[in-house]
């Protein structure tokens, strides 16, 4: 089979996917479905793989986005439902609100603060629908307010959910954890700084709005990225995008305390909700994140012997492809960030004054809601992992570079915005396309970690863009009809984003070997 034909033909689930998804409008677990079909039948007569290794990494796959992939959203997205039961994400809300009445600093707080801690805490949309509400509510614009947290709602997602992108894409890869979350933050670490500026200019109409918060917006993106460098260096991928947030949030709302606003920039004031909560009270409403934070925090490299200890309760799942290639499945019972949310959560469920009945139903309801997406992400892993063990990822890899040649460096971020444009989310784009990156850079003779952090880092510019993002804004502001002005409002900064992400991967390599 010719390099051509093998690249044609390995990518046919792909173009598959993308046209039930964008053009038919086939809900993704539909879609996802029938392209693990098509990559099984091609895989088999194409690729000449025998049955047993089709159906044992079929097996592996889906397994391996129940464990550990499904489990840590299912537990995100527990915690954040169960804070809605108990009013303690409103206690939240009411309190970003009163902070300050200058549009400028609301639109930092809420949409680049809270919700970069929303993406690190839950993830699946929350970090989008939850600003965008509050910002309405407070006397934005709705367009302003959707574009403003879509834009948003893009670094902080490479280490959303408890850092699942990244952990995943280093078990698909084999690549150090460490390693990898050093290289994202470090490429992604130019719109850390523009982002919160280009979030005022959104909320203030240009430029211009700009003009007396440089200071507060400047510092509003160094202290997220400081923290997320050195955490995610130092102890991994499951706490840069907590400790960005909420070292971002103290050092914004100090500044924002202390900033008086100019006669001449009062402008159109907005409306407050003016509650006051003791320090107890905002302690229980914080309790389980604040527990989430305490106990992923114990059980990472920081405390080995915690680490060690928790990390032994564990089974090993084998899936034999042949007599002599084995796929092993770890299954941490304790340690893995999902069981450790939902620890957190039971907890913190109880010191906010929920009953054990209200627990399970939650957690059940929970279940209920994500039956899609358990079913989408299983069968995406499932994919992968066939079109890993069949040779159809390392094909196309050969046949991009052979064509592109170290061009392909600077692309190599659009393929992770692509898995995030058609999936809707960055693990999915890191299931999809990880193995291929790497892949690359084998045929490129260059450090893997620096293509694989590519695709994470490309896949956060594909999330403002992508079509369940978008509905996600649409819902929040009740613009019904309206997607295609949210898409086009966004499109532009997605594009600008990637080049410019490109741009400095390829700059990158090009210095590191002058």
């Amino acid at each position: 089979m010719s390099e051509y034909l093998s690249f044609l033909l390995g990518i046919i689930p792909l173009i598959a996917m993308i046209v039930m998804i964008l053009k038919i409008k086939t809900p993704i677990h539909y879609a996802v479905i029938i392209s693990l079909m098509i990559t099984l039948i091609i895989a088999g007569i194409f690729w000449k793989t025998p049955l047993q290794n089709l159906s044992m990494s079929t097996l592996y796959g889906a397994s391996k986005g129940l464990w550990p992939i499904i489990i840590v959203i299912l537990g995100a997205i527990y915690s954040y439902n169960l804070m809605l039961k108990t009013g303690s994400m409103d206690v939240l809300k009411n309190v970003l609100a009163n902070i300050s009445d200058d549009k400028r600093i609301q639109i930092l707080l809420i949409s680049w603060c809270f919700g970069g801690f929303l993406e690190a805490a839950a993830g699946y949309g929350t970090a989008v629908a939850i600003p965008i509400g509050i910002l309405i509510a407070l006397g934005f614009n709705p367009l302003k307010a959707a574009i403003a947290s879509l834009v948003a709602n893009t670094v902080p997602t490479a280490f959303g959910a408890v850092g699942i992108p990244v952990s995943i894409l280093a078990e698909q890869t084999g690549l150090p954890v460490r390693e990898l979350s050093s290289m994202i933050i470090i490429q992604l670490s130019l719109f850390n700084i523009l982002l919160p500026f280009v979030i005022v200019a959104i909320a203030g109409g240009g430029i211009k709005a700009i003009k007396g918060v440089f200071f507060i917006t400047l510092m509003c993106g160094i202290s997220t990225l400081i923290p997320q460098y050195f955490v995610a260096t130092y102890l991994g991928a499951e706490l840069p995008a907590f400790a960005g947030s909420l070292v971002s949030l103290l050092v914004t709302i100090f500044l924002a305390k202390r900033y008086k606003k100019p006669a001449a920039e009062q402008g159109e004031p907005t409306e407050k909700n003016q509650q006051h909560y003791s320090g107890s009270a905002l302690i229980r409403a914080s309790a389980i994140y604040l527990l989430t934070f305490l106990f992923i925090l114990l059980c990472s490299p920081l405390f080995p012997t915690i680490k060690n200890t928790v990390g032994q309760v564990s089974s090993v799942i084998p899936y034999a492809l042949n007599d002599a290639h084995i796929l092993k499945l770890k299954i941490e019972w304790l340690s893995t960030p999902g069981v450790l949310i939902i620890i957190a959560t039971f907890i913190g469920g109880i010191i906010q004054g929920a009953k054990i009945s209200t627990l399970f139903s939650v957690l059940w309801s929970t279940v209920v809601q994500l039956k899609n997406s358990i079913i989408a992400i299983t069968a995406i892993v499932a994919m992968a992992t066939v079109m890993d063990t069949s040779g159809m990822i390392g094909d196309i890899a050969n046949t991009l570079v052979s064509v592109t040649g170290t061009g392909y460096i600077f692309i190599a971020p659009v393929i992770g915005a692509l898995g995030t444009f058609v999936t809707g989310s960055d693990t999915n784009s890191n299931v999809l396309f990880g193995k291929l990156q790497t892949s690359a850079a084998t045929q490129l003779g260059i450090d893997p970690i620096l293509l694989a952090a590519a695709n994470t880092a490309g896949a956060t510019g594909g999330k403002m863009i992508s079509p369940q993002s978008i509905a996600i804004a649409v819902s929040a502001t009740r613009m019904d009809g309206q997607g295609s002005a949210i898409m086009s409002g966004t499109l532009k900064y997605c594009a600008i984003y990637i080049v410019i992400l490109g741009l400095k991967i390829g700059a990158m390599y090009y210095l590191f070997h002058l």
